[in-house]
């Protein structure tokens, strides 16, 4: 129904916001990846939304980007979880932190969100290791808010992944290699070694 609203935030609480948009103030359930990452009250806020209707309630949550709202409602699809579920997974790991542990196949970083219990994580994984590419995870390495589309075959993706399978090959979990490589700022003229070099500071720390 909708697929985001801008506008500026108006008001922020414990695991929601409002944005003013339309001369409406729209009420935006949030993980706390988007709570940590918010601008200032009056500065205007882009959020994609997922809209939710239930028997009880129609309710709005929002996400930074697409692929993070793609997150929230392929775990819709699992069963037995719900956007209460959903939005406690999501805060409790960062979108690409969850792919990763998907990937990797690491149900006890997903078990630890509110609620989760082994047998449901497991579930996730089982439902969504098919669903979730590489490619889902590396563009934040290249820029915040890049799409897939931007970065996918690029050289800079390439030199990611590369760095990342070589954490790997040293003995770090496939979510510790994603993270640490996330946090360097990776340029078109960075070898794979300079990034793996970057990383394997960032993890010594």
């Amino acid at each position: 129904m909708f697929s985001y609203i801008k506008g500026p935030l108006v008001e922020v609480w414990e695991g929601g916001i409002v944005v003013e948009a339309g001369g409406i103030g729209w009420n935006i359930l949030v993980p706390l990846s988007v709570l940590d990452r918010l601008p200032r009250i009056g500065e205007e806020l882009k959020i994609y939304t997922s809209f939710q209707v239930r028997e009880d309630a129609m309710t709005l949550y929002g996400f930074f980007n697409s692929q993070d709202r793609k997150m929230f409602n392929q775990l819709l699809g699992v069963n037995g979880i719900g956007p209460k579920a959903a939005l406690g997974i999501l805060s409790a790991l960062q979108p690409d932190d969850l792919r990763m542990a998907i990937l990797s196949e690491d149900a006890k970083a997903i078990a630890r969100a509110p609620g989760i219990g082994p047998k449901t994580a497991k579930r996730v994984i089982l439902d969504l290791k098919d669903r979730i590419r590489m490619e889902d995870v590396l563009p934040s390495a290249f820029g915040a808010e890049m799409e897939p589309a931007e970065t996918a075959g690029s050289g800079m993706e390439g030199t990611g992944r590369e760095a990342i399978e070589a954490l790997v090959a040293l003995g770090y979990s496939l979510t510790e290699a994603s993270r640490a490589v996330r946090k360097i700022e990776i340029t078109e003229d960075m070898t794979v070694e300079a990034v793996l070099k970057a990383s394997l500071k960032y993890l010594a720390i």
